[in-house]
């Protein structure tokens, strides 16, 4: 039995959704043709509230063309220095719309309010970049998949309205939050200018993510998707499996949440196990005491037991749960672990 605890991302459509995705009724989506992809965009603005939303190949493509809405070459962004892009958009921040980041030591990947206002630039000292963006992470990856406090987001969201900054939701794992925290979709949705949402990380789906803002905004990145060469034709069975995991997929996620945690309580008996990450969601990072064993030994064992995890740096490893992790390979993790 393999069990690969990479990330969500590592899972593969359902019968259920390649079904959807066979019977999908197609166009050519480059002249918004395609029936199914305009179905998801409506059906995910709708969700949230929204104005509009736009299909995307990628959620670091979704993301890096919020960027490039919200700011001009020269300007700055602030966000936590755990940030997803940051850290793992291989520096587009920076190639794509010639911005710098502001980054707040936060705790796990979340900032609070005051933080984010120490961080501003004065808009009227001309040596420094301009601040024209916020943007955060929910749930926070490298934080191990922690849930914000959705009245902190708010204080930061009356901290842009005060500034005049935009503020943008890398919500790849948002939908984790909404189960863990019981909150909605249209919440976000009233406090954002544009959130990104990732189908293919716990959902189930094979590609694809949507960035939702208002219609001007959508407009725009329309093209901006284009640039980026995001334009995608018969993706109709693409956005099929998306309406199948929005329909379907959400809120079994409380399964892979529970899993998680049963994972965590396993670690913490161990001896080599030096800490881990409080887990709220999918997500448990952990670290290896190396008195105990060099975090290559650890990882070579498991791969010996066909167990694949990711290591992050810094002697920290990470496992994620998700919809193809069976009840039956996680009664098999567990063994394996308390015999290691």
């Amino acid at each position: 039995m393999k069990i690969n605890l990479i990330s969500d991302t590592v899972t593969k459509p359902s019968v259920g959704m390649l079904d959807a995705m066979f019977s999908a009724d197609v166009g050519d989506d480059v002249f918004k043709q395609d029936p199914t992809v305009n179905k998801l965009e409506n059906k995910v603005a709708t969700m949230f509230n929204m104005e509009a939303a736009l299909f995307f190949p990628s959620g670091t493509m979704a993301n890096q063309t919020a960027i490039k809405l919200h700011t001009q070459p020269g300007e700055q962004l602030i966000c936590d220095k755990f940030s997803h892009i940051y850290n793992y958009e291989g520096g587009g921040v920076s190639f794509n719309s010639g911005v710098s980041c502001k980054l707040v030591d936060g705790h796990r990947g979340m900032m609070k309010a005051n933080q984010v206002v120490d961080a501003i630039n004065p808009p009227d000292f001309y040596h420094s970049p301009l601040t024209t963006l916020v943007s955060v992470e929910n749930t926070a990856n490298r934080g191990g998949g922690a849930c914000w406090d959705f009245n902190e987001l708010k204080k930061i969201g009356d901290v842009c309205n005060e500034h005049n900054l935009f503020y943008h939701l890398d919500g790849a794992r948002l939908w984790n939050a909404l189960v863990a925290k019981n909150e909605s979709p249209k919440q976000y949705g009233n406090l954002f200018d544009t959130i990104s949402v990732c189908l293919s990380k716990g959902l189930g789906c094979p590609v694809g993510s949507v960035l939702i803002g208002s219609e001007k905004d959508i407009k725009r990145a329309i093209r901006i998707r284009k640039i980026l060469g995001g334009g995608m034709r018969q993706a109709g069975y693409l956005a099929a499996a998306g309406i199948y995991a929005l329909d379907n997929n959400r809120e079994r996620l409380v399964n892979d949440h529970n899993k998680a945690k049963e994972i965590g309580g396993v670690l913490n008996k161990l001896s080599f196990v030096k800490s881990v990450e409080p887990i709220e969601t999918n997500i448990v990072i952990f670290e290896i005491d190396e008195g105990y064993m060099a975090v290559h030994k650890f990882l070579e064992k498991l791969k010996e037991k066909n167990v694949e995890i990711i290591g992050m740096g810094q002697g920290k490893l990470r496992m994620v749960t998700h919809l193809d992790y069976t009840d039956d390979m996680h009664n098999e993790f567990t063994l394996i672990l308390n015999k290691l």
